[in-house]
């Protein structure tokens, strides 16, 4: 995890970030191994209770902020803590991954027939620990997404800009339906996430959750990308709230105009106007 100049078409000119990125991915097995190399296989789920479900989550996720705190980078040594691209990113991805827990979820709900049932503290009706394992996988995504972006940007240089736009398009809707999918089929052995129908959700359900990373991922490649434009926290915050807000849109025109993937009946129904959390049918505590 050098700060010297990388000469990879893959990695950020920007030492702060290549470095952020880097620990990302590198941070990525710990939390992986531990939630489906160990709880799930094992089937130490069957044991717990809200609070070890609540651990599992702060585990997993508080070392993503501890471990950059304690041993700062070399690129980051000399600079401010909110100059820091790893600070940046995570703040981004807070801001996002909150919103697509707290609201996103309830689309997952009534469109694609889901639902938890595995014991949990809740708010808005979404277990805690979602919202702590969403940021470390969203982490990882994104990483991952700026890497070939990079490298697809690199390689489409010398090419006219119609092409640049469409190959870039192009990758951005597989690998964001790619991790989608992927992640669906990742937890298919864990039995308290539930689906009506794990066939849908695997083929259309995955294209709703890629939606998310269509306009996220993108986006967040911005961040601090260009040499000399570096970017302050408020603008990270005011450009994940408005990442947010487009694919809230986005969803809920699914939702009015398509629908439900499957039949879904009782509170979950889907309805014609207005958002599904306004239904009064959700526990919000």
């Amino acid at each position: 995890m050098s700060a010297s100049p990388s000469p990879s078409l893959w990695l950020a000119p920007n030492p702060s970030k290549r470095w952020g990125e880097l620990f990302f991915l590198l941070y990525t097995p710990f939390w992986l191994s531990l939630c489906l190399g160990i709880v799930v296989p094992f089937k130490l789920y069957e044991k717990f209770t809200e609070l070890e479900y609540l651990l599992i989550g702060l585990v997993s996720a508080l070392p993503a902020f501890l471990i950059p705190m304690l041993l700062v980078g070399k690129a980051d040594r000399d600079m401010s803590w909110n100059d820091r691209y790893w600070v940046k990113a995570s703040l981004w991805i807070i801001i996002f991954s909150y919103v697509g827990n707290y609201f996103w979820t309830h689309y997952f709900f009534t469109v694609l027939g889901a639902s938890y049932t595995f014991p949990s503290w809740k708010m808005n009706n979404v277990p805690h620990t979602t919202f702590l394992l969403t940021h470390v996988c969203f982490l990882f995504y994104h990483v991952a997404s700026n890497m070939t972006l990079r490298r697809l940007r690199h390689f489409l240089a010398d090419t006219p800009e119609k092409i640049r736009w469409a190959a870039e398009a192009a990758w951005v809707l597989t690998l964001a339906y790619f991790i989608a999918y992927l992640e669906t089929l990742a937890i298919s052995n864990f039995p308290y996430y539930e689906f009506v129908d794990r066939d849908s959700m695997y083929k259309v359900g995955s294209l709703f959750y890629a939606i998310y990373f269509i306009v996220s991922f993108p986006m967040f490649l911005r961040i601090d990308e260009k040499p000399g434009n570096k970017w302050d926290l408020p603008r990270v915050a005011v450009d994940a709230l408005g990442a947010a807000m487009l694919v809230t849109i986005i969803l809920d025109l699914w939702r009015i105009f398509l629908g439900p993937i499957v039949p879904v009946s009782g509170p979950k129904q889907c309805s014609p106007t207005g958002l599904p959390w306004f239904s009064g049918h959700a526990n919000l505590t």
